[in-house]
């Protein structure tokens, strides 16, 4: 059976442009999944992150809904330790209730963004401890049977948002297994334990209301065009962005600073050069069909049910392309 695809939207803020822009993408990118048989389009919460523009990931989810149809639309994921439980259900529940069998609710513990970020968001650094409890209060709150005596959210009661757990570690999935929820790997840019990870779910996978058998979604980068030669360029240019990218948070480069395509594949060799060959460890270069053989071999050797695939273009077009390729070499092969 063909493995499904999906996608995860970074939203990105390219050089030179705006949030505005970025959102504007984000819309076409999904109507081009939806027209190209796409299940679902998650974005993820990011902040004081200048290249990405999902920080207010429920805001998106609606925005991008109000001008989609069937696409199931949702997080990949928000960091759960970021928010309180009642709140997010009441924004989950609000989203289910404008767009009914549409929407996901992807969960992860990390705080996305620095410790500086954190304690500017009000957070006690001690939060993510709370993960799994808050998942259950969560959980409570969307089936209308909350935790909490005398507390609901309105909208959300009833509204059984399905909930997906995220990681990259072993405690996201032994936390899913325990719980009986689908996992997601993200594997698109921390590798490392994805095949122990997914093995450790499946084994202690315990049947629940929501899944009454494991279910895996593992992340993958993808880069088709039209030509291999095409999609090699576009490749090594995401990978020199995200050096940048990686230098700038670091703090070891100024804000301001650049660097030549010939300077910057040479810090490739560095410690920071090597962390960017690892985030990229799996990713799909070259033609459409090329593409989506590697997909399905991924797909086949991280033992996954959907793959959710991170079209890493930098350019608007490029991406969109890229989707549409992946997609109709896709429904030629389960044809």
């Amino acid at each position: 059976m063909t493995v499904p695809l999906s996608i995860l939207d970074l939203a990105p803020i390219a050089p030179g442009e705006t949030a505005a822009q970025s959102f504007a993408a984000s819309v076409a990118l999904a109507q081009q999944a939806e027209r190209s048989g796409y299940r679902r389009v998650w974005y993820a919460e990011h902040h004081n992150m200048p290249s990405i523009a999902s920080s207010a990931t429920s805001v998106l989810i609606a925005h991008v809904a109000s001008q989609t149809s069937t696409i199931r639309l949702g997080s990949g994921g928000v960091m759960l330790p970021n928010h309180s439980p009642l709140t997010i259900a009441e924004q989950f529940g609000t989203l289910a209730t404008l767009y009914p069998g549409r929407i996901d609710l992807g969960l992860g513990r990390a705080p996305g963004g620095d410790q500086r970020t954190f304690r500017a968001m009000r957070r006690d650094p001690g939060s993510s401890e709370q993960f799994p409890q808050d998942v259950l209060e969560l959980q409570a709150y969307l089936a209308g049977e909350s935790r909490v005596a005398g507390v609901s959210a309105t909208p959300g009661a009833g509204t059984n948002v399905p909930l997906y757990i995220l990681g990259s570690s072993l405690f996201g999935a032994q936390l899913a297994a325990a719980l009986g929820l689908p996992y997601a790997f993200a594997s698109h840019f921390s590798p490392d334990a994805l095949h122990d990870a997914v093995a450790v779910y499946r084994r202690d996978f315990q049947p629940s209301e929501q899944l009454d058998q494991p279910y895996v979604l593992a992340g993958v980068n993808a880069i088709a065009a039209d030509d291999h030669d095409a999609a090699e360029v576009q490749f090594a240019a995401v990978k020199r962005a995200r050096l940048m990218m990686l230098l700038r948070q670091s703090g070891q480069i100024p804000v301001g600073q650049t660097f030549a395509d010939d300077e910057l594949d040479q810090l490739m060799a560095s410690p920071i050069g090597a962390h960017v060959q690892s985030m990229t460890t799996y990713t799909g270069v070259g033609t459409a069909d090329e593409v989506d053989d590697y997909v399905t071999r991924f797909a086949h050797t991280a033992d996954a049910d959907e793959v959710i695939v991170a079209h890493g273009s930098l350019t608007t077009p490029e991406r969109l392309r890229s989707v549409e390729l992946l997609a109709e070499a896709h429904s030629r092969v389960a044809a």
